[in-house]
């Protein structure tokens, strides 16, 4: 008996042999690699490796499907990539602007590909986000490639199906956010691993701290969250002796601090002078940023400089919902990443008691334990975080559970002679569709019928798989196929809505809209304002569904500092976030943050008009315009999306515009984009993201004019008008657009208001 099956013999009987009807096929010829590549391995099933091919091709057809219809995406992402690819200093720091005045508020490495791809291709939504696409598909098949060596093909092919319509990747895989790249690092670290604990090669170790070094170089610490569950399975399961084994795990962890060190060293040592600002920070510093921003802040909520000024809210989620075990399995996380959830947490249950009795090096309970605690890591921290948290953030645990479904669902299968493994493969199916059905009634008026076509199947499944080991091949094929297809049915019908519809600004959602969302402060459907239905701020009704209705008014809606109903100003404006300053009495006048001011305070644009956005209702648009014309104003009044740039505004900033470091001056990252973006030319964006930065200073913009660096101020349509950022900075946006107003001439294009910082005002 082998020390396999010694492990599994209190488990049952072994499993039954395969199907007469695909036999083992003979090994390709060595050195025919051609015909391995297609063929696969001599002991997969015939039609094994044509099915990955398959699945790649389609995966990749879903994820390029009408990929340029989202445009430039996120805007604040699109402007540093073009940046790059004008600059080869904007691309290694991640300028926002080819001028250099300030970074985004990430490592530059997910910007990367995208400007070199604008750099061959020109600038385009394609050139931007094809490189994205192509991340997703191989990623599917590096899941693939990591559970095919210690499972079947067939382990294998499902976990990648899984991961491919996961509706959360499948938005995240079209967009250009850092995710993707982080995703694709955190698999290939993942399969790094999993190599070394099969024979303890010290390169494969390394290689994932290479991988892991890269991820810090694209999000910071967050790819750094499965570190100790990895670092802990090796330590107790790599098959080599205890010294050897935290030799290599140094070895990694110093590989992982070279290439993530690297870059960080050289910006720290820099002279601050001759390197733009560090955006997201208040010091100038990554490290700060690191730590404090991306690092603690997202942890506890003290998030200095971010919308509303950091500080974690009532119920431990602050601005960002409710924290607590169920978090993800809410309204607006759970049609995003919930789906497989319950079941991965069965299936890695019954993995892990399968393969208890295992000896230590056994890899299939190794990878039980490292997918298993990939998984259990990030659920928990995003589960209880405080700080920022959006609903992509979940793509993060997409693999994780794929794999464990891919996993879990062939061992099962293998023993489904065993009464204890057809008992739980058959609840795992009942369970999911179940939650399915709960998942898609969130959407009642949305394809009501799927959600009554899934139950009905899974549950037959589910009776068919605890009889399986007792019907014919075929037929018991046939059971395991409707299951796979009832659990599969709601998140591929939530992709392919993903999929046909655009997606713009910074925070973006997948799937169709739900009732009882809350999103976060968000310019993406469906998730909008904590506490707004549909994903619209708090007492906005429908404030974005689907780009319907994405101009409600406020309806009684409650904020720290007051209340106000239909949000109406002095001047008649009207969607004004309630809960403001003032309340719905000086809506208009205040800009009715929860909490506080809206970015930008000060006087907020007067006889506004509902905001379109860009594509007409664009999705989540902040009502009010929060500009002069409103129509053209961003998300959260360019806080969350960039403005539509008329023909007119776009000439008037490219005239001249070689003789000026930057063609224009905005507040706040996507509001300067958006220009940028329309005109190719550097639009300096004051404050950074959140419009609280404390870059440039007053002086040093005074210093930038005086020396005509800077053509135009733009006033329209950015984090309202006037004013400085929320929290942080010490006003320093608020200064400049002070000084600004009163000092040099004001011209209105289309709509737009500029002020010529070459001329000065008429006294």
């Amino acid at each position: 008996m082998t020390t396999y099956d010694q492990g599994f013999r209190a488990a049952g009987p072994p499993p039954p042999a395969p199907p007469a009807a695909t036999p083992a096929r003979p090994a390709a010829p060595e050195g025919s690699r051609l015909a391995r590549a297609w063929r696969g391995r001599p002991e997969d099933p015939r039609w094994a490796r044509p099915a990955l091919w398959g699945l790649l091709a389609v995966t990749t057809v879903l994820y390029l499907w009408s990929l340029g219809a989202s445009g430039y995406a996120n805007q604040f992402y699109s402007a540093a990539v073009q940046a790059g690819s004008e600059s080869w200093k904007a691309f290694f720091f991640g300028s926002s602007d080819a001028g250099n005045s300030i970074t985004v508020d990430k490592p530059p490495a997910a910007l990367w590909p995208m400007a070199l791809s604008v750099r061959v291709f020109g600038l385009s939504s394609w050139a931007i986000l094809v490189p994205e696409a192509l991340m997703g598909v191989a990623t599917v098949g590096v899941l693939y490639a990591a559970v095919r060596r210690r499972f079947s093909a067939a382990a294998g092919l499902i976990a990648a199906a899984t991961l491919a319509v996961t509706p959360v990747a499948a938005l995240m895989f079209r967009f250009n956010n850092p995710d993707a790249l982080l995703c694709l690092l955190m698999v290939s670290a993942v399969y790094c691993v999993l190599r070394a604990l099969e024979d303890a090669r010290t390169k494969w170790l390394v290689l994932a701290g290479v991988w892991f070094g890269l991820g810090f170089l694209t999000k910071t610490l967050q790819a750094w969250l499965i570190l100790p569950p990895l670092a802990l399975v090796y330590a107790v399961c790599a098959p080599a002796k205890p010294g050897k084994r935290i030799g290599q795990l140094l070895l990694g962890g110093l590989a992982m601090v070279v290439a993530g060190g690297w870059w960080v060293a050289i910006v720290e040592l820099w002279p601050k002078s001759s390197r733009p600002y560090i955006g997201g920070s208040q010091d100038n510093s990554f490290l700060e940023l690191t730590f404090g921003y991306n690092g603690l802040g997202r942890i506890n909520g003290n998030e200095t400089g971010s919308v509303g000024g950091g500080g974690g809210g009532r119920n431990g989620g602050g601005q960002w919902g409710e924290t607590g075990i169920d978090r993800l399995f809410s309204s607006d996380m759970g049609g995003q990443i919930a789906w497989l959830l319950p079941a991965a947490f069965i299936l890695l249950l019954a993995g892990i008691w399968l393969t208890w009795r295992a000896r230590r090096t056994d890899t299939r309970r190794s990878a039980f334990l490292v997918w298993g605690g990939a998984l259990l890591m990030t659920f928990a921290t995003f589960s209880f975080m405080s700080g920022i948290f959006h609903q992509y953030y979940n793509i993060a645990l997409a693999p994780y559970i794929a794999a464990i479904v891919g996993m879990g669902a062939a061992m099962l299968w293998e023993r489904r002679s065993t009464a204890a493994a057809s008992i739980v493969l058959a609840a795992t199916v009942a369970v999911t569709a179940i939650w399915s059905y709960v998942l898609l009634n969130r959407s009642s008026d949305w394809h009501p019928w799927l959600r009554w076509a899934v139950l009905i199947a899974g549950l037959a499944a589910a009776a068919g798989l605890l009889v399986a080991s007792r019907l014919g091949g075929r037929l018991a094929l046939g059971v395991a196929g409707l299951g796979l297809a009832a659990s599969l049915a709601g998140p591929i019908a939530y992709t392919l809505n993903t999929v046909d519809t655009p997606h713009g600004g910074s925070i973006v959602t997948a799937g169709p809209a739900v009732s009882g969302g809350m999103g976060g402060p968000g310019g993406g459907r469906p998730g909008g304002f904590p506490g707004g239905a549909n994903g619209g701020p708090p007492g906005m009704r429908n404030g974005n569904t689907q780009g319907q209705n994405g101009t409600g008014t406020g309806q009684n809606g409650t904020g720290q500092n007051g209340t106000g109903q239909n949000g109406t100003g002095q001047n008649g404006r009207q969607g004004v976030i309630p809960g403001g300053q003032q309340g719905g009495q000086n809506g208009g006048q205040n800009g009715g943050f929860p909490g506080g001011g809206f970015p930008g305070g000060g006087q907020s644009q007067q006889n506004g008009q509902t905001g379109q956005g860009q594509q007409g209702n664009r999705q989540g648009m902040m009502p009010g315009g929060m500009g002069e014309g409103g129509r053209r104003g961003g998300g959260m009044g360019g806080l969350l999306d960039g403005p539509s740039v008329s023909s007119k505004v776009k000439a008037a900033l490219e005239k001249n515009a070689g003789a000026y470091t930057w063609v224009a001056a905005a507040i706040g990252s996507q509001n300067a984009a958006g220009y940028q973006l329309a005109t190719e030319d550097p639009v300096m964006a004051i404050g950074g993201f959140n419009g609280s930065d404390p870059s440039p200073t007053l002086a040093q913009f005074k210093a930038y004019v005086k020396q005509g660096k800077i053509h135009y101020f733009i006033s329209s349509g950015g984090m309202g008008g006037m004013g400085g950022g929320p929290g942080g900075g010490n006003g320093t946006s608020s200064k400049i657009s002070s000084w600004v107003q009163a000092n040099f001439k004001k011209v209105t294009v289309d709509g737009t208001t500029l002020y010529d910082l070459t001329q000065k005002a008429s006294k």
